[in-house]
């Protein structure tokens, strides 16, 4: 079905959108275009200062904070992360059509998440803006990092309950148990991700300050409490992980697609707190932060879709309505 397609597509056009936007923030294109939507006042960013009129400093001095050096490399960054989130609301938009198409009769609580998504991905856009016109604001950018994890789970909330009509339901024992495991481990896990935004504010602080700014060997050292948190953090959602999984072995299908979930997010978890330690032991390299970021909002999302599973017969009311329109 061309929705199940789209909602597929949909949710990797996102983490894309989010890895665009890692690597806007650890490389420093944030202020790439000081202007929004377009870039320096055109459609497609210039490629050398030459294009630019003689007082672009001037003209853009007050939204650069006086950083007005023009960086086409920085600048086409930015670009690329615009046009990634552009197509991104396209895509969200062609699955709420998808929606109404396929779903509007059947089961419309799948149309209005989609709708929901679409009004979510603009509203992310438009505190995209906002974080621009405001110079990177600290508080501004969690914010814009929180919308974009509800987006995430509405949108995998919407193509799940699509894909329920061809999941197979499983047997699990224990469910409240696991339920409350579950929902211990999205909170935390959602708290690291927004906890990550502070450290990366910290960090921007640190790059603000002319001692340090340009050695990243002593950023983590000079960011204290929040970098402390973080990364104590991290330890305890690992071992969240591995109770999780055991507590799984014991209770579901080793062989089902809920413990192919668990396992892959496990690998998840690792590998993105192996990427935490790397850059904490080796200057944060600015190649290692949006994968970091990635895999954090992608093990959120695993971690929905498994409480969605196990949750089948309650949050996929899908299969019934249509079980009863057949019959």
């Amino acid at each position: 079905m061309l929705f199940r397609k789209l909602g597929i597509l949909t949710i990797i056009t996102i983490y894309l959108l989010v890895l665009a936007g890692g690597i806007v923030r650890s490389t420093g294109s944030g202020m790439g275009c000081p202007d929004w939507p377009k870039c320096f006042g055109m459609l497609v960013p210039p490629t050398d200062v030459s294009q630019l009129p003689p007082n672009y400093q001037e003209i853009y001095a007050e939204k650069l904070h006086g950083e007005v050096e023009f960086n086409a490399t920085k600048t086409w960054i930015e670009y690329a992360n615009r046009l990634v989130g552009a197509f991104t609301g396209l895509v969200v938009f062609a699955t709420f059509i998808a929606s109404i198409y396929y779903y509007f009769k059947k089961d419309r609580v799948i149309v209005y998440l989609s709708f929901l998504g679409v009004i979510l991905i603009g509203a992310n856009g438009a505190l995209g803006k906002y974080v621009v016109d405001s110079f990177l604001k600290p508080g501004v950018v969690t914010l814009h990092m929180l919308l974009a994890v509800l987006v995430v789970f509405v949108l995998l909330y919407s193509i799940a309950r699509a894909w329920s009509e061809v999941i197979k339901v499983e047997k699990i024992e224990n469910k409240s148990t696991l339920n409350r495991l579950l929902i211990l481990t999205l909170v935390v896990s959602t708290s690291q991700v927004l906890l990550g935004t502070q450290v990366r504010e910290a960090i921007d602080k640190v790059i603000a300050n002319p001692l340090f700014g340009y050695d990243r060997n002593t950023w983590i050292e000079q960011m204290g409490l929040p970098f402390m948190i973080h990364r104590s953090y991290s330890l305890l959602i690992l071992a969240l992980h591995v109770y999780l999984i055991v507590h799984l072995k014991k209770n579901i299908n080793a062989e089902g697609l809920i413990y192919k979930f668990m396992l892959t997010l496990l690998v998840i978890v690792v590998i993105e707190v192996l990427s935490g330690i790397i850059m904490a032991y080796f200057g944060v390299p600015a190649y290692i932060q949006p994968i970091h970021l990635t895999l954090a909002i992608l093990s959120l999302g695993i971690q929905f879709i498994i409480y969605l599973l196990t949750n089948s017969e309650r949050v996929f009311k899908a299969r019934t309505e249509l079980s009863i329109v057949k019959n």
